[in-house]
């Protein structure tokens, strides 16, 4: 019996990972809920920051973008850099991609997933199942990758939670609750600037604290954009360009660099299109740093150092952390201890090689997990488009 390739992770780079090797007649399972993170982690009413061009999931055959959803499902296409994506619209369209492409998903979780003697991967299942596959590609997206600051962890809170003082921006779908209560959002992103106008326009008073160097600014509208630049998913520029077309050579440069790009190429900036959603109806308070964060009668109290060198102390009924995701391979506790350790990493991220290959043969990491081996381009859906012919075509030759 010929071993499968395992891909676990259901979210835009596990499926069209496990498309293009579909694609090449190599078996796959495919394990996790499709679009898991864009349904329950992304607040209702969020409006993607890509454009329509830089949203499609790359698939091995015509016929599965974006727009082709659009169409499928009869409602207005998606298709100039003016049109906006809501969430909603986006997740349907990746469980029709899933259904189309690969109807065979299982909705299991993998529990651990460790090397073999002899070559190979043993997998156990949540379902109690286990078997044996000859390769296995990471996909699992954000998911238990959301960062919290050390100065905005409280004392015997347990960590973030949506019903403690400090919650993750990844922790809430639902902003109503949060009406008629002062609600402070950290952060100067994008998902920090729409989780705050998504709030406010539910009613609740907010405060957006942002820190350092990550001032609050939005980015040009499309017709607004320098003609003499090369376009590029994310606009004109020719770092942008380069960036999103020719990955290749990023895994070459010096890893302090490759770390020091991933952070800030893309970063804190808020789409066009928030501006008039944000601006007014936000308090913005901007800080050096916070210096710490307690709850004594179990509402949080923020601790700053303000940027005249005063500190003061900021009160709210909660504070949603908005401040990202950090790549732990550590972390990955699906990964069997041993397999853990053997992972040659930088910083917390997997060294890839060619065709996002790892240091272990026959296990990859795609999406976020790649962005410190391949670019900024891997933290975007488009980011699909160059990962997983390419992983597709390492793995059918590396594994026949």
């Amino acid at each position: 019996m010929i071993q499968p390739v395992a891909v676990i992770g259901a979210g835009p780079f596990g499926l069209s990972t496990a498309a293009h090797l579909t694609a090449r007649g190599i078996p796959v399972r495919v394990f996790g809920e499709p679009m898991v993170s864009w349904r329950d982690q992304m607040p209702a009413g969020m409006i993607l920051k890509s454009t329509p061009a830089a949203s499609s999931i790359d698939a091995p055959q015509p016929g599965h973008t974006l727009a082709d959803y659009c169409d499928a499902a009869g409602t207005s296409r998606l298709v100039t850099d003016e049109d906006l994506i809501p969430v909603e619209t986006f997740t349907a369209y990746g469980e029709w991609f899933q259904r189309q492409l690969l109807p065979g998903l299982e909705r299991v979780r993998v529990v651990s997933a460790d090397r073999r003697e002899g070559g190979g991967f043993d997998l156990k299942l949540d379902s109690g199942e286990s078997f044996t596959a000859r390769a296995v590609v990471v996909a699992t997206g954000l998911s238990g990758l959301a960062y919290l600051p050390p100065e905005l962890a409280v004392a015997g809170a347990g960590g973030p939670a949506p019903t403690g003082p400090v919650s993750h921006s990844s922790q809430h779908h639902d902003l109503t609750r949060f009406a008629g209560r002062d609600l402070v959002v950290v952060g100067a992103g994008q998902s920090a600037l729409e989780t705050a106008a998504l709030a406010a326009e539910a009613g609740a008073q907010v405060t957006v604290v942002s820190r350092g160097r990550d001032k609050v600014a939005f980015g040009a509208a499309p017709w607004d954009q320098p003609r003499l630049r090369p376009e590029s998913p994310f606009g004109r520029a020719w770092s942008l360009w380069a960036f999103s077309h020719y990955p290749h050579p990023y895994r070459y440069l010096p890893a302090h660099l490759r770390h020091y790009l991933v952070r800030r190429v893309l970063g804190p900036l808020g789409a066009w299109w928030l501006r008039d959603r944000f601006e007014d109806k936000v308090t913005v308070r901007e800080v050096e740093r916070i210096t710490g964060t307690d709850a004594p009668d179990g509402s949080p109290r923020l601790t700053v150092r303000t940027l005249d060198g005063r500190t003061r102390e900021l009160p709210a009924d909660h504070v949603i952390a908005a401040t990202g995701y950090r790549v732990d391979t550590a972390a990955m506790d699906f990964l069997g201890d041993g397999l853990r350790t053997e992972v040659a990493v930088s910083r917390g991220t997997p060294k890839l090689g060619a065709g996002y290959v790892s240091s272990v043969p026959g296990l990859y990491f795609t999406g976020l997990p790649a962005a410190a081996s391949y670019g900024p381009v891997m933290r975007f859906v488009c980011g699909t488009e160059f990962a997983s012919p390419r992983l597709a075509e390492h793995l059918a030759m590396a594994h026949p």
